[in-house]
Parts: structure tokens; C-alpha cells; sequence
């Protein structure tokens, strides 16, 4: 694994102040990653829909201070000075400093909001420190020499995974392989990578609905789901099934087989869960309405001959995908049944977008 490429080599210019604004996308996985190796190293290979309406907007405004020994920063979410938020993002900074030696010598004012409710299953933390990423990407490009677009992808990619595995997702679009794997070309456990085949017409602008069961806090965090799978008595059959369902899902992605498409990414989430419900000590994180949800949806697709399915990440929320041409009915079904068992009615309309944009 190649990181020296990663590490600056030549800082051509000065710049007293500068500002960046960047739009990146949630994701949400298809074939899941459960279990990680240090430095955030994927035991299995993960393939994801990038998501176009769940997003996070990030501002960097950098201006140079006498260089130290501490990144300076102060971070607001939602315009509100949030310093529950900076212990993290003081540990990816403390990550990517070798990568980054710049942060040291730039006092950081980080403007960040979400068009999702934060810590509800949605994968804020990969939005949000792809964000970051990407602005950190920006001066490094106004810093050095002109950076061809593909190397800021990839090192966004890399720097992100240091801070949330899922993040490494969250820079390209419409799906992002990360982990080595040996049926998917330029595959890397250091950074995502686009899928890189042609995808059949079926799977184009697939539809993601978000139900919204529990906006709350995650009793158990992702980070502690995933050390739990260290000392998991299904740890290792479930890495090989991983990236056995990433072989067939490349399949399948290209040749449209919808009715495979429904049985392996439903599976997959199950077994995410399943593998929560095995660890120790054991956590559900679905609630009730999870499940409802999942048997209504099981009983519309068999009585509607419809392709509607389901997936869930770490979290109570259920994404219902399905492909465009349903969209009329499906909709209709969300809005009068589905909905009911959502907080306060509430869903998120999403479908597959195209990744980082910059503002």
C-alpha cells in the first residue's frame, strides 16, 4: 500500500487566507463493512449507492497564524459553536497531519449543516468528514502546484477514511467500491474508487426513500459496533461472505438481474444486524417500526409484482430503493402506509447522485 504518494512533496505558494466551501454526499452501502483493522483499514470490501439529496455543506476559512505544534480550529454546526463535535475532528486532524502538514500553520473557522438530522443513520460522519476533506484538498491544490483532479479524488478519499471508513465513499458517485478486491479493478483498502464498469440502464437514477423511524442518537456507535467484531465468533465467515456478495453484486450490476439485486442487498442488511445481535455484548439497534416497515414492504412487493426493496445501516431508519420507473406507486405506498411508522411522518426522498460538488 502505496501512502508516501499522499504526502505533500513540494509547497510552491503562500497564501494568507482562503475559503472553501464543498457539498458531499451521504452514502448509503449495499454490500456492508462491519469490522475494521488499524489505521481504518476495511476487513471486507463495500460497495455503496452515493445518495444526492442527503448532504453536508462544509466552509473552511483559513487564515495563517504563526506555525505550532496544535491544529487551530473551531467548528459550528448548524451555526451554533458545537465543541461536543471537536474531539473528533481533533483526532482526524491528529491522523492526517503527515499527510497534511499545512493545518499546522492556519487557524480553521469550519461552518458545517446537514439537509438530514445528524446521528439518525444516515451516515453523517462520512458526509461531514468528506467535507472537510475535500476543503483540505482545496488549499493543498492552491498551496502546491496544479493537482490533477483524479489525485484530489483519491487523497480526499484517503484522508476521509482516516477520519470515518464510510466517508471514503462519500467523494465520487453514483457507486464507490472501498476495500481490495480482487474482481474490482484499481480496488484499494486506502481510498474509494468508482465502480468501475458499465452499470445496467435498470440501476441509473435508482430511487433511495429514507424513513426517518428514530431521529435519536444511536445507543451503540458505529465505532464500537465495528470493535466488537475483534473477538466475533462469525467475524471471519462474514468478511469472506462480504466479499463474495461484492463479486455477485458486480454481476448483477451489470447485467440488471433486480430480483438477485433484492435478495443479496436485503440479506446484506440483515446480516449487518444479525451480526450486532451475535456480538458481545449483544445490541439491536432496530426499533419496532424497523421491522414493520420491513414486512410491509415484503407484502407490497409480493402482492405488486413490484421491485421495491429494502437496506438498513447501522441504525433504526429503513431506505427503501427501487427503481425509477416505480416511482409513482411506490411513493404513493410510502406516503399512505409507510409513513405512519416514521417519526412525525417524516421520510427523505433521495435517489443516486454523483458525489462531491464544490459551492
Amino acid at each position: 500500500m502505496n501512502i508516501a504518494q499522499f504526502i505533500p512533496k513540494l509547497i510552491n505558494n503562500s497564501i494568507e487566507k482562503a475559503s472553501f466551501t464543498w457539498q458531499t454526499p451521504s452514502n448509503i452501502a449495499l454490500v456492508k463493512y462491519w469490522g475494521k483493522s488499524s489505521p481504518q483499514i476495511p476487513k471486507n470490501a463495500s460497495i455503496s449507492f452515493t445518495l444526492n439529496n442527503c448532504h453536508t455543506i462544509t466552509t473552511i476559512d483559513f487564515e495563517k497564524k504563526e506555525k505550532s505544534n496544535e491544529v487551530d480550529f473551531d467548528l459550528f454546526f448548524e451555526g451554533k459553536q458545537k465543541d461536543a463535535f471537536k474531539p473528533k475532528i481533533a483526532e482526524f486532524f491528529k491522523r492526517v497531519q503527515e499527510y497534511c502538514p499545512y493545518i499546522f500553520e492556519y487557524k480553521m473557522i469550519i461552518n458545517s449543516e446537514n439537509s438530514f438530522p445528524h446521528s439518525s443513520g444516515i451516515a453523517s460522519s462520512a458526509s461531514g468528514l468528506s467535507a472537510i476533506a475535500m476543503c483540505l484538498m482545496s488549499l493543498e491544490n492552491e498551496l502546491s502546484s496544479e493537482l490533477s483532479v483524479e489525485f484530489i479524488n483519491k487523497k480526499a478519499s484517503f484522508l476521509a477514511r482516516l477520519g470515518s471508513g464510510s466517508a471514503s465513499r462519500s467523494i465520487e458517485g453514483p457507486m464507490v467500491v472501498w476495500g481490495s478486491h480482487p474482481k474490482i479493478e484499481g480496488s484499494s483498502d486506502l481510498f474509494g474508487v468508482q465502480f468501475p464498469y458499465n452499470v445496467h440502464s435498470v440501476f441509473e437514477n435508482y430511487q433511495d426513500t429514507i424513513l426517518l423511524v428514530d431521529k435519536g442518537e444511536k445507543q451503540v456507535s458505529s465505532t464500537v459496533g465495528h470493535n466488537l467484531m475483534h473477538n466475533h465468533p462469525y467475524a471471519e465467515n462474514r468478511f469472506k461472505q462480504a466479499n463474495d456478495n461484492l463479486s455477485k453484486i458486480s454481476e448483477i450490476l451489470q447485467n440488471g438481474d433486480v430480483e438477485s439485486f433484492i435478495s443479496l442487498v436485503e440479506s446484506e442488511a440483515l446480516t449487518l444486524h444479525a451480526m450486532m445481535l451475535m456480538s458481545n455484548p449483544y445490541f439491536i439497534l432496530m426499533k419496532p417500526n424497523t421491522l414493520e416497515i420491513i414486512n410491509k414492504i415484503w407484502e407490497y412487493r409480493q402482492e405488486n409484482k413490484s421491485n421495491i426493496c429494502f437496506t438498513l445501516d447501522a441504525g433504526a431508519n429503513v431506505h427503501v430503493l427501487f427503481p425509477e420507473n416505480e416511482k409513482e406507486k411506490v411513493s404513493q405506498f410510502i406516503g399512505n402506509q409507510l409513513s405512519k411508522y416514521c417519526q412525525k411522518n417524516q421520510y427523505i426522498c433521495d435517489t443516486v447522485g454523483f458525489g462531491a460538488k464544490k459551492l
